[in-house]
């Protein structure tokens, strides 16, 4: 019988461990803040450049979603060789790059060349990596919940900052901008992001190829991956037109858009939260998923009905993003409902992937389709592909409410890892293990609500 090790359960993260999360979640939310604020506001400013079509700026807007899902499983792959921070810092450059290249910009390619190159400064599978070899196994999912709430406020400071710079400065400030915010997380990543002792993969975090192809052929994985591209397709086309529709339909001058953004992203955070602890709290999550996709729907069938009054469009406006930010946070809890817990990262690289040729997907076609069927037509098309999502949500199935956990088990052979697995099974609670000797790590899913946590962390190796 394998003797319980010396483990405890240290609830709080080392000052090191919470300087790294803090310090990455600022980088990685910077990026994001850098990418969406020109998302209110570059259609205004697009049509003045030279060989300007809705359907080019559309391809400049979400170009650098194709340019990301391109590069973000291949630069991940390239920081377990090299090590993070170099990736890390080299994607900043190139992201530095390509914000100047879209600034110094008189026409509109060479904007989507900018953009494209912003994309392809993709650091975040080399970011989450990083975060994983700075935190112990224990407290790697609150440092990635930290990262993800940074990028939910990056998005929502992009609305109202965005207007706000174009006010002042124009699109091409914000290009500068976001390229100062890139060369300040070089700076952060150099002085502030501890370097780590050692650099290893991380299955929770990172992508296996081999099991790439099973997390495509989950049919419920897809309904995610799907709907995530879905909505990330519905933002891109959706804000191609709103911002046309707010000047030039109803008279607000595009410096001035963040006087609606700023009421209608804090209501529509504020109404999100009963939702959301009804997802996780009363394990309702494919019910309230349901009703997010339906509210999107009729906030798009809104949007085309309503873009002739300013009442209408700030009630539509609200009621598209208090679904898209719902849907922003509990989609990727599905992910780690539904993955196997040894297998997160590459059932999330797949979810990021999609995201991303969503937001592709949604320049592309939402530009073509206002340039020669006009604006409601976007919506009614963003209505009807959102309903094949609602068709994928009603046939769900209902996910198990486990959460994901890893602990650190220390050097261990594989017979000893067999055994430490059976135990590990019988603790009240833990629902599902998996342990992968070479690495140390037992890989579960518990069940929180009955967990033995005291029983569970006296198997870990970790110090305090």
């Amino acid at each position: 019988m394998l003797e319980k090790t010396r483990g405890i359960q240290a609830e709080n993260m080392t000052p090191r461990e919470r300087r790294a999360a803090l310090a990455l979640a600022g980088i990685f939310s910077s990026r994001m803040l850098g990418l969406f604020m020109i998302l209110p506001v570059f259609t205004l400013y697009a049509q003045k450049l030279d060989g300007y079509t809705v359907t080019l700026a559309g391809v400049a807007m979400g170009i650098y979603g194709l340019t990301q899902a391109l590069f973000q499983i291949p630069l991940g792959m390239l920081s377990d060789r090299i090590g993070r921070k170099p990736v890390i810092i080299g994607g900043l450059l190139v992201f530095a790059a390509g914000s100047v290249l879209a600034a110094l910009a008189d026409d509109i390619n060479g904007v989507i060349a900018g953009r494209a190159l912003q994309g392809a400064g993709a650091i975040a599978s080399a970011v989450m990596a990083l975060a994983a070899d700075l935190t112990r196994e224990e407290h790697r999912v609150k440092v990635m919940a930290l990262i993800g709430i940074s990028i939910g406020i990056s998005f929502a400071g992009a609305m109202v900052v965005g207007p706000m710079l174009h006010g002042w400065f124009g699109v091409p400030g914000i290009f500068w901008s976001t390229a100062l915010l890139a060369l300040a997380g070089i700076v952060i990543v150099r002085f502030a992001v501890p370097r780590p002792a050692v650099s290893r993969f991380h299955r929770d975090t990172e992508i296996e190829l081999g099991w790439f192809r099973q997390a495509l052929s989950d049919p419920q994985l897809l309904r995610v991956d799907a709907g995530i591209f879905i909505l990330h397709l519905n933002l891109m086309s959706t804000f191609l037109v709103i911002p046309g529709i707010l000047q030039h339909g109803l008279g607000l001058d595009g410096g001035r858009h963040w006087l609606i953004y700023l009421p209608v992203m804090g209501l529509a955070m504020v109404a999100i939260i009963p939702f959301i602890l009804l997802a996780e709290k009363k394990q309702k999550v494919r019910g309230v998923l349901v009703g997010a996709v339906a509210a999107l729907v009729l906030a798009q069938l809104g949007l085309s009905e309503l873009d002739g009054t300013l009442t209408g469009m700030v009630l539509m406006l609200w009621l598209f993003f208090s679904a898209f930010n719902l849907l922003e946070a509990i989609l990727p809890s599905l992910v780690a409902k539904l993955a196997p817990a040894a297998h997160k990262g590459t059932a999330m690289g797949a979810y990021t992937t999609s995201q991303f040729l969503g937001v592709f997907a949604g320049g592309l076609i939402g530009g073509w389709i206002s340039d020669h069927l006009g604006n409601e037509t976007v919506f009614a098309f963003n209505a009807i592909v959102t309903l094949i999502w609602l068709l994928l949500a009603v046939t769900m199935k209902s996910p198990r409410y486990l959460s994901s956990q890893l602990l650190n088990v220390g050097e261990i052979s594989e017979s000893e890892a067999a055994r430490l697995a059976e135990q590990l099974a019988s603790v009240t609670g833990v629902e599902e293990v998996m342990i992968v000797a070479e690495e140390g790590v037992a890989y579960l899913k518990i069940d929180k609500g009955t967990l033995d946590a005291e029983a569970l962390y006296a198997y870990s190796a970790s110090g305090s």
